[in-house]
């Protein structure tokens, strides 16, 4: 009877349609513990992706800059990144597109523990930047230049984002640093007093004080426009599971957020994660689309700041498409 049994279960597995699996698609992150990158890593929890259909890897890197290289290199589909790569990009020529936001600021900011009062006292000093000649390093150089002061006044180290960046701070290795959530809530706890903040894109106004505008394009979705012309159900399938992402968001808490994510994420323990995620809940999107004005204010900016990109008079609506969103 078991021998049947057996028999009966093979045959029926044998006829049973294959499970099909969608599109693979490699995503790398420049940051992946980084609140600001929070909604990709939030959307794999939650199955959104697999809901559109997509089997998602996602890629770890140290850096905006190492995550763009995985793309151009061809390690990776698409970059969760900051959307001031692709206004660089145009400028060598290299046609990258956003077709999903999921910031609008981009929740930076320069903090000192106290050692460092004012911008002015920063001269002679050493900051710390996720990497020299990162978008943290160009923020550091921008709030200089605001004060008057030359950039190479200032020695910039490579710090990281996370754990590096809070032990630096916390042990004086650097004098101020640019950093993002949750290593700024992490640093706080760990020193038992508030920071000192020099700069803070997580909010509107310290937004405009940097950049004459509210709202700045930060995290996106981007890929090569080659990539979108030959993927575009796919670029429109990850653009739909980070809207479902961004609207399951604002329609829960930071402790129930903090809840969905991996633990290793979560630097400095729950309390930390949780104070984090309040703090920036401000700064994600509610549609996932870029805005005109973001968009030309990042092409300004990186004007003022970089001489290619000035030269190149590159347009930002050239680095956007919208055509996936719901």
């Amino acid at each position: 009877m078991r021998i049947w049994t057996s028999l009966i279960l093979l045959l029926l597995a044998s006829c049973a349609t294959p499970v099909q699996q969608g599109p693979r698609v490699r995503i790398a992150i420049g940051g992946q513990a980084q609140i600001v990158y929070l909604p990709t890593t939030l959307a794999e929890r939650l199955g959104h992706y697999r809901a559109q259909g997509l089997e998602v890897e996602l890629i770890e890197f140290a850096g905006g800059a190492k995550a763009l290289e995985a793309l151009l290199g061809g390690s990776a589909d698409v970059v969760s990144g900051f959307f001031d790569h692709t206004i660089q990009m145009a400028a060598e020529g290299k046609q990258m597109k956003a077709f999903v936001a999921m910031l609008k600021r981009p929740g930076l900011a320069l903090v000192s523990t106290g050692r460092v009062r004012s911008v002015a006292d920063l001269k002679g000093k050493v900051v710390g930047v996720s990497a020299p000649g990162s978008s943290t390093h160009m923020l550091l150089n921008r709030v200089l230049r605001g004060q008057g002061i030359a950039p190479d006044s200032v020695a910039a180290a490579g710090v990281g984002m996370a754990a590096g960046a809070v032990a630096a701070m916390e042990h004086g290795k650097v004098d101020a640093a640019v950093m993002a959530e949750p290593a700024l809530s992490q640093l706080a706890i760990r020193l038992k007093q508030p920071l000192v903040f020099l700069a803070d894109t997580r909010t509107a106004e310290g937004t405009r004080e940097l950049y004459a505008v509210d709202d700045y394009p930060a995290s996106v979705f981007y890929s090569s426009a080659e990539w979108i012309a030959k993927n575009p159900e796919i670029a429109r399938r990850l653009a739909l599971a980070m809207q479902e992402t961004l609207k399951w968001i604002h329609a829960h808490t930071p402790a129930e957020i903090s809840k969905a994510m991996p633990e290793p994420m979560k630097l400095g323990g729950e309390e930390a994660y949780v104070k984090a995620i309040e703090s920036s809940m401000d700064l994600f999107s509610r549609d996932g689309r870029l805005h005109a004005q973001g968009m030309q204010a990042v092409a300004r900016v990186l004007a003022e700041d970089i001489e290619k990109v000035g030269a190149a008079k590159v347009d930002p609506q050239k680095c956007y498409t919208d055509e996936f969103l719901q």
